[in-house]
């Protein structure tokens, strides 16, 4: 990071305090996306109250000083932050590092309008993918009265947003039963109904009849991890996933299909659609998030609607 990058980081994130983010999480800076030479392994956001500085490579030891700065402007003490958090995502199972405020083991935040709670501290994911931000939003808007299965379930955000959008019931898989039952609690912070939800701790090419069972779904949700040690890896097993989606969607069925690796556009989940169930149609690739801004629009997040 040279002065020149870090003059621009201070700059952007004492205007995003300006702007007094409030209760709702944002990305701040979004380097990562490319769009300002010399910060592109920085990102850096407010989760209601507590700003996560997130580090991909060893920073300039100038970083500490600047993020240690900018808790003496007015801009910071306006905002209401109770914290300052820094996560070194370069090295594995590092802790994240508390520069300012209160350590806090989980935080909650709000996003559009609903509650998460998130994991601080010791695990370097969180519990929410800010850049599904919309993709969340979509699935609120869509849900009424449906049924949806969410596989790679993780926390159930979109779980959480569907049955906040009115859907019947939401059939939540995901392997990582620990994950599922933070889900959970996110169900029960906004107050809803668990026998509209279930939620499947299986590995899921071992588990389709149970998926079938709870089915068919007016809406299927995909959104894998790029690679799972073990279980998925995406490249080889999406097209596994695509071509069993017929089976299990209604008459007319809806398909949001996701990728979030940089080095995979959307021609990836088009053509594989097309080989594999070519009884859906592609319809729309839904907008990122304004705050995460990136110089090629085939980096960032791809979420696709399909329908039969």
């Amino acid at each position: 990071m040279t002065d020149a990058a870090l003059a621009t980081l201070r700059e952007h994130l004492l205007q995003a305090l300006e702007n007094h983010p409030g209760s709702e999480t944002r990305r701040l800076f979004h380097g990562r996306g490319r769009c300002w030479p010399g910060l592109e392994q920085i990102t850096v956001d407010w989760l209601s109250g507590v700003v996560l500085v997130m580090l991909f490579r060893e920073p300039s030891p100038a970083l500490r000083p600047l993020l240690m700065e900018l808790l003496e402007t007015p801009q910071w003490q306006a905002s209401g932050a109770r914290g300052l958090l820094l996560q070194h995502r370069y090295v594995q199972g590092s802790e994240s590092e508390w520069l300012a405020g209160e350590p806090q083991a989980q935080w909650p935040i709000i996003e559009d309008g609903l509650h998460y709670l998130l994991d601080l501290g010791s695990k370097q994911n969180i519990g929410l993918f800010l850049d599904m931000r919309l993709g969340r939003q979509w699935v609120r808007e869509q849900t009424a009265g449906k049924r949806v299965l969410n596989l790679f379930a993780y926390t159930c955000g979109f779980s959480v947003a569907a049955i906040a959008g009115g859907a019947e019931r939401v059939v939540n898989l995901d392997m990582a039963r620990a994950a599922l039952s933070r889900g959970r609690e996110n169900h029960r912070l906004n107050g809803h109904d668990l026998s509209r939800v279930e939620f499947l701790g299986h590995e899921l090419f071992k588990s389709w009849g149970k998926v079938r069972k709870s089915g068919p779904y007016d809406l299927v949700i995909i959104d894998p991890p790029t690679f799972q040690k073990g279980s998925f890896a995406l490249t080889q097993d999406y097209r596994k996933i695509l071509r069993r989606l017929p089976e299990l969607l209604t008459e007319h069925g809806t398909v949001l299909a996701c990728v979030n690796d940089p080095d995979i556009g959307p021609d990836f989940l088009i053509e594989g659609m097309a080989a594999e169930a070519p009884q859906l149609r592609f319809v729309q690739r839904l907008d990122n998030p304004p705050e995460f801004p990136d110089i090629s629009p085939e980096s960032g997040l791809k979420a696709l609607v399909f329908q039969l």
